[in-house]
């Protein structure tokens, strides 16, 4: 937590004094989490950075992990709605936005449309196995998450910030899913992996799961300070050569650029866009800020790369074959990013 003085002269007094409470609000954030979390320490820095920079989070996990749970207690330690959405092939757009249904209005029988809401209307919400549902249904999710509002018949209707998607793959399961198209997973800021959990946190798991008690967790922000809070993130310095930094990487991950390595042109088949650029920095303010640091560092975009890069590296056949998959490709592009 410790930030260097000088760096706090780039900065408003009250954006320091925000700073340096918004750090202490996510050290309480952590402690508050663990109340009902068993490990998960790095998935839950991820989540608080994407959701701090006002982006969205596509989760990656096998079943038993406590996506569900971990979002939900998110959603309960910031006082925000939640609701969850479990993708299915049937699941239509309408049970995802809401739709118009005919009601009485009372004044002369007359009937008129009235438009109930559909659980896409909360602060977070978690898109369970968003791949299973058919190509319309994941577009009325991602209209949703891009525009902030969904349109139902002609009508719009704008979704109340903050707006945060958690949407969940099972990375085991594939038959009867819908893959989601490129384009459509660059709408997401992070891909987050969320592992097994070590052998003792496994069995504190089982302590803490198998009794009769649940902990309550305390609310620690409401809405109108997390949005607050994402303003802030948005106005930390970041150093000139970090811009170059998030560039020349994101540049590198494309096979036909001059720049891009022959490793990856013999093993990538479509690089990253420029909203990968617009990621990393902002994913790497968002941990500045909610580490207590006044200025945006080299560590910390490095520390957002793998997740903002991942999901947005699409492999060849000639990487499938030797085992190469975007994660590796990621990391190595970093490790020479570092050496160079």
């Amino acid at each position: 937590m410790e930030s260097t003085p000088d760096f706090a002269n780039q900065l408003p007094p009250d954006d320091v004094a925000a700073i340096d409470e918004l750090g202490k609000t996510f050290q309480a954030f952590r402690a508050e989490l663990a109340k009902a979390i068993v490990g998960q320490d790095k998935v839950i820095e991820q989540l608080a950075i994407c959701l701090f920079a006002r982006g969205h989070a596509l989760l990656m996990g096998v079943p038993g992990l406590a996506k569900t749970l971990l979002v939900s207690s998110v959603a309960q330690t910031f006082d925000l709605s939640f609701n969850r959405i479990q993708f299915t092939p049937d699941l239509m757009p309408a049970d995802i936005t809401g739709t118009d249904i005919i009601q009485e209005s009372g004044v002369g029988g007359r009937r008129e449309f009235e438009f109930i809401k559909g659980p896409v209307f909360a602060n977070i919400v978690l898109a369970d196995e968003i791949n299973r549902a058919p190509a319309k249904t994941q577009s009325a999710m991602l209209e949703a998450m891009q525009e902030n509002k969904v349109t139902v018949l002609g009508n719009t209707y704008t979704l109340q910030p903050p707006f945060f998607v958690l949407a969940t793959q099972n990375p085991i399961e594939q038959e009867g899913t819908y893959p989601l198209p490129e384009a459509q997973l660059d709408r997401f800021m992070f891909l987050i992996e969320v592992d097994y959990p070590s052998a003792a946190e496994e069995k504190e798991i089982a302590r803490a799961t198998t009794g009769t008690a649940r902990n309550v967790l305390s609310h620690l922000l409401d809405g109108d300070k997390v949005i607050a809070y994402q303003q802030l993130v948005r106005r930390v310095p970041v150093p000139e050569h970090l811009y170059d930094y998030a560039v020349k990487i994101v540049r590198k991950t494309r096979p036909h650029e001059p720049e891009s390595p022959q490793w990856i042109k013999d093993t990538v088949g479509w690089g990253a866009g420029p909203r990968a650029v617009q990621y990393l920095i902002l994913g790497a303010k968002s941990r500045a800020a909610l580490r207590g640091s006044y200025m945006a560092s080299l560590e910390d975009l490095e520390a957002v790369a793998s997740s903002v890069l991942t999901h947005r590296v699409i492999t060849n056949f000639s990487a499938e074959s030797q085992g190469m998959t975007s994660k590796k490709i990621v990391a190595r592009l970093i490790e020479e990013m570092r050496e160079g």
